[in-house]
């Protein structure tokens, strides 16, 4: 269509999974397991809901505007990441701080290189500022291979440079030290971390931005926190890049409700911190029960609250898709390489007593490929 911005007129929409749950009522919502967003499995700390009920029960902010600086909201996020508050700047969810990074940090005609195969939505947001996209993928083994890695960026010499660390889908961790040589290696290019699990991989390179200006750090509140439903985010950078982008920033987009519904979750990080420990208990054990059935599936051991799952055929990948919906649990088929749509799933890790029961769901669909029950055609 000719009024479309001519940068969308071939794009490639950003995939989203089966979002049933919210076709149905709550009982019913109440029997399906959702892995296929890494969303929490579990309510977010009770303190969460005081703030919203305290809310509700003193509507008189309802016609206004948000607050557009929330100093208890800045203090706890300060104290949550051990730096200064000129350090960090909240958003309405990561994903809209991508779209200001992309308005910020990126003209018409730059290279962006993605270390894939990752998060896409960020591709999108680049690609409609104008982007022109390159990828560097690891090897269907899953290995990264970091001499190639540099030499990408040599080559095309990209504008700016997305990692998610931990990566989403593979779960590929990247440690401090690496991060930090690109940083000194490449100090001409921007790099974009996004550590939208860093709760679940213990790693973070936060403290970097004290010493490098080429360095953003995206984040959300949706994962290890709980809170996906208030779409909070933060940004974590040098004093100078978090004022350039809270000059373009629109400070009343981030509601009332998700602004205390993050003073509740930090108000009381030890209860995330043991739904972390249980997570990557619960990880450790799915992973160790399928161990035995290599012959029909891989689980790839990553760092996120996921675990990506290779079948050995295409036909094996539909079909568990689709038994484990027959079950109310949802996962998600992902797509972006070819190699991982030909055989790879993710699924988002629970409590133990989840993933109990949805190793069990798996293996009984195993036993019943041994068994001759499935005839793939």
């Amino acid at each position: 269509m000719k009024y479309v911005n001519k940068y969308l007129r071939n794009f490639t929409p950003y995939k989203l999974a089966s979002h049933k749950i919210w076709t149905v009522d709550k009982f019913q919502r109440e029997k399906i397991l959702k892995l296929d967003w890494n969303e929490a499995t579990i309510p977010p700390s009770p303190k969460v809901r005081e703030q919203i009920q305290n809310l509700v029960n003193e509507p008189s902010f309802y016609q206004l505007y948000p607050s557009t600086y929330n100093e208890k909201l800045m203090k706890l996020l300060s104290e949550y990441v051990g730096l200064p508050k000129d350090n960090i700047q909240y958003f309405a969810s990561s994903d809209s701080l991508h779209e200001y990074i992309a308005k910020l940090y990126i003209t018409v005609g730059d290279p962006v290189l993605l270390l894939g195969p990752t998060y896409d939505n960020f591709r999108l947001t680049a690609e409609v500022c104008g982007a022109d996209i390159y990828y560097f993928n690891i090897s269907e083994d899953f290995q990264f291979d970091k001499d190639s890695f540099m030499k990408k960026i040599d080559e095309i010499e990209p504008s700016l440079i997305y990692i998610c660390n931990p990566n989403n889908p593979t779960g590929t961790l990247h440690e401090v030290d690496f991060i930090k040589e690109l940083l000194e290696t490449y100090s001409q290019n921007l790099f974009l971390i996004d550590e939208a699990y860093a709760e679940f991989s213990g790693v973070s390179v936060k403290d970097l931005v004290l010493q490098y200006e080429n360095l953003l750090i995206s984040r959300t509140m949706s994962k290890a926190f709980a809170l996906a439903n208030f779409r909070f985010g933060y940004l974590i950078a040098s004093k100078s890049n978090i004022e350039y982008i809270s000059s373009i920033r629109n400070p009343k987009n981030i509601t009332t409700f998700a602004q205390q519904a993050a003073i509740g979750a930090l108000s009381d990080v030890p209860y995330m911190e043991r739904y972390v420990k249980e997570v990557r208990k619960a990880k450790n054990q799915f992973i160790k029960d399928l161990e035995p059935y290599g012959s029909i599936l891989n689980c790839v051991h990553g760092d996120g609250n996921f675990v990506l799952v290779q079948l050995n055929t295409i036909a094996y990948k539909q079909k568990l898709i689709d038994y484990l919906i027959g079950y109310n649990i949802f996962v998600r088929d992902v797509s972006q390489t070819d190699f991982l749509k030909r055989h790879c799933i993710r699924i988002t890790i629970g409590t133990c007593e989840q993933m109990e029961y949805v190793q069990k769901v798996i293996i009984s669909f195993i036993e019943e490929i041994y068994n001759g029950a499935y005839c793939f055609s």
